[in-house]
């Protein structure tokens, strides 16, 4: 069984930083593109960015020069670093994983993670 468990949310000033953790585990061949997306309170899901399995990025207008996405393909992990952070950016952050497993092909999404900006 595939999990995707997150850490590195939490409380910080505009202006401040934070490094989100997605680690994937279970019975797990291979792994394709990674990604954040995020959801803010009455809104839907937006995507943040991706990695591909090639360490091709992709970066939503809103997060380009501010969040660095990047993956430890031995740790099965996704990183997000985020700077010069907004309440705008308050969400909850969730990973998610094209992952071929055990149990077939299919994306995988970690559990979210709460991240809160104050002005």
């Amino acid at each position: 069984q595939v999990q995707l468990l997150e850490s590195g949310g939490g409380l910080v000033q505009a202006g401040g930083s934070l490094r989100l953790s997605c680690a994937a585990s279970g019975s797990i061949f291979s792994i394709g593109a990674m990604g954040w997306y995020r959801q803010a309170p009455g809104k839907q899901r937006e995507f943040v960015a991706q990695i591909t399995s090639g360490g091709t990025t992709t970066y939503a207008d809103s997060v380009k020069g501010r969040f660095t996405i990047s993956r430890d393909s031995v740790r099965r992990t996704v990183y997000l670093q985020m700077d010069s952070l907004q309440p705008e950016d308050t969400a909850v952050y969730s990973c998610n994983m094209l992952i071929v497993s055990a149990g077939g092909t299919g994306a995988f999404w970690g559990q979210g993670t709460q991240v809160t900006v104050s002005s």
